[in-house]
Order: C-alpha cells, then sequence, then structure tokens
C-alpha cells in the first residue's frame, strides 16, 4: 500500500509503498478515507516533538471505514464507519484505571509511536474506533479526533463555567473547534486572536467577537471589551512565546490559562502581576480523553460543532502534495485545516 512517511528530522515526508499492517485478534483493519494535517505533524518533522525511530508513517487524525476484524473484535464488523482515538493505551495502568490514559506509561500515539493515518490503510485495536454517525462526513470525523477533541480537553481543563468569558489565542483548525465549544459550554463572549483576517472572519461567523492582533495589542484590546475586567479563561493555541504570554496577561481575577500549542519557547511572566495579585492559573494542557469523544461526536451530529468550513484544502495521499501542506502551516499561513483523501 502507498504510505506518506517521516523519514528524518528536517527532511521532506517520502512516499513509500509498505505492506498493509497485519490485525492481531483484538484489531481491526482500517481503510483511511480522510487523514487530517495538523501542527504537531510539523512539529514532528521539525524535531521540536520527538517521534519514533523513523521511517514511521506520520497522521493522527483519521477516520475511515473497517475493512476486517480479528477475531475478538466484536464490536465492528467490516462496512463499519469509524474515527480513530489516536492513543494506544494498555487500560490496565494506574493512570488509564483512574481515566487519564493519556499518561498511559507504555501509551503510544498514532503516527508519533507507531504507523498513522497517511496511508491506505492502519490497523488499530477496536477500542479505539470509535463509531461515526453517517450524519459526519468522513473528512470532518478524522479533524474531530484531534483539533476538535483537544480543544474540548482544553476547556475541560479551564474549568469553564457557564457566563464566562473565554479569550482564544489562534484560530486554526483547533481555535475554530475551541470558539464553538466553547459557546456550546455557556461562554457568555469568545473573543478570537489572530493575525489572519480570514480567520477572524471565519471566527466571526461562529459568533465570536474578532481581535486582530496585527492591527491592535490583544491585552488591552481584550481587557477594553471586557470592561477592563480581562477574559476569565484563555487558551493559548499556537506556542509561541508571545502569545503565550498575552494569554495569561489577558487574564481577570481568579482566570486560568490553558497552554495547548506545543513549543520549545520559553513562557516569562511577572508572577506578581499576572498570577499572584489575581490568583489566577496557568494549566497545560496535553491531549485528550476517549471518555470525551462520545459527548464531542454528538455536538457535531448534532450540528452544535459545525466543522464544514473549517477544511480549507483537500490533497491526495501524496508526499509532495503533503509537504507543500507542512510547509505553509510551518510558516503559520491562513490555512485552517488540509485533510488527506486517499
Amino acid at each position: 500500500m502507498k504510505a506518506a512517511r517521516f523519514v528524518g528530522i528536517g527532511r521532506p515526508l517520502e512516499a513509500q509503498e509498505v505492506p498493509v499492517p497485519a490485525i492481531a485478534e483484538g484489531d481491526v483493519l482500517v481503510r483511511v478515507k480522510a487523514a487530517g494535517i495538523c501542527h504537531s505533524d510539523v512539529h514532528y518533522r521539525a524535531g521540536v516533538s520527538p517521534v519514533k525511530a523513523p521511517p514511521v508513517t506520520l497522521g493522527h487524525e483519521i477516520a475511515g471505514v473497517v475493512e476486517s476484524t480479528g477475531s475478538r473484535a466484536v464490536s465492528l464488523r467490516p462496512g463499519d464507519r469509524v474515527c480513530l482515538h489516536y492513543l494506544v493505551t494498555c487500560g490496565d495502568c494506574y493512570y488509564c484505571s483512574s481515566g487519564n490514559e493519556h499518561f498511559c506509561r507504555s501509551g503510544e500515539m498514532l503516527g508519533k509511536h507507531r504507523d498513522g493515518g497517511y496511508a491506505e490503510y492502519i490497523a488499530v485495536p477496536a477500542r479505539n474506533a470509535i463509531p461515526l454517525p453517517a450524519e459526519i462526513p468522513f473528512e470532518q470525523g478524522a479533524i474531530l479526533m484531534c483539533s476538535s477533541a483537544t480543544s474540548l480537553h482544553a476547556l475541560r481543563k479551564a474549568r469553564l463555567k457557564a457566563g464566562e468569558t473565554v479569550a482564544i489565542f489562534g484560530v486554526g483548525g483547533l481555535g475554530m473547534s475551541a470558539i464553538q465549544l466553547a459557546r456550546a459550554m455557556g461562554a457568555l463572549d469568545v473573543y478570537a486572536v489572530d493575525i489572519h483576517p480570514e480567520k477572524l472572519r471565519l471566527a466571526a461567523n461562529f459568533g465570536a467577537i474578532a481581535v486582530n492582533s496585527a492591527a491592535t495589542d490583544p491585552v488591552t484590546e481584550i481587557r477594553r471589551l471586557t470592561g477592563g475586567r480581562g477574559a476569565d479563561v484563555t487558551v493559548e493555541m499556537i506556542g509561541l512565546a508571545q502569545t503565550m504570554r498575552q494569554a495569561v496577561q489577558s487574564l481577570a481575577v481568579f482566570g486560568r490559562a490553558v497552554l495547548v500549542g506545543i513549543s520549545s519557547q520559553t513562557l516569562e511572566i511577572d508572577t506578581y502581576r499576572d498570577l499572584l495579585g489575581k490568583e489566577a492559573e496557568v494549566i497545560g494542557s496535553d491531549d485528550h480523553l476517549l471518555q470525551e469523544l462520545p459527548l464531542l461526536i454528538e455536538f457535531a451530529r448534532r450540528g452544535v460543532l459545525d466543522l464544514s468550513q473549517l477544511i480549507t484544502r483537500r490533497v491526495p495521499l501524496d508526499a509532495v502534495a503533503i509537504n507543500a501542506v507542512m510547509d505553509g502551516l510551518e510558516r503559520f499561513s491562513g490555512e485552517v485545516r488540509a485533510v488527506i483523501v486517499p
């Protein structure tokens, strides 16, 4: 089968022919119908976040159709539509048994520690294959599994309450989902902070108040818009030192800043002015949980979470095309989400 594979830090992905993966008794083989291209994949290619020894097939936002099942995978059958939870875990350790499987000591991430979805087929444990309702297209089902799921987890980490205000720093694929999910969870106002006018226009279509940080200081503007209070919750989706700092500085008293964007940069803050004096919090948010996916999928099925406008480009399973998308993401282009359609 065809696959686009990571072959070394700083090198373009390469097209390779690899065997169709074998499945164990508890696994399913899935024919990939859509695979999202995530900014995390750019970090893997650049070496910001390490992957297993190459070569490895990238891609952790995946949806498709069950092709075959192992003898113990009785909950699924060939032809079922599924989207894939990207964390393969043991299910038995302390973290798994306490509902925090993203810290499983033997856990592996699709497209990072084991072969992912930039391929025609992928094998996963049956518990990682989540039924995808017919109302949700495969392309949208794929991006649900990372950009939307990560946004939901971040908002839950923020302990967002109805009536609070939220500022989202970076309104790409994650940020657009975060805007809609924050509103669904009862946020009174949601501020979308970005430098790209086209992204800000789309964010406004989803009910956000646009803050163009290329034209104004977002900290000052958020304080102005909130009557001097600041935002109760800020979510940073970019991973730049400047935007992480702005997310903290924009907080109200008792505010919570959730950092999501993968970064190797250092966050420097005025601890008294930005944290102690406001009893504010800075919270790290990593990945998401299997238990969060049913609600997320139901939001999408009902149209509460609208992903139809977020896919801005579709590319074939072609290494040159995929590398071009990743190059754009590395430059922080105005693209929201690109999806591979094998």
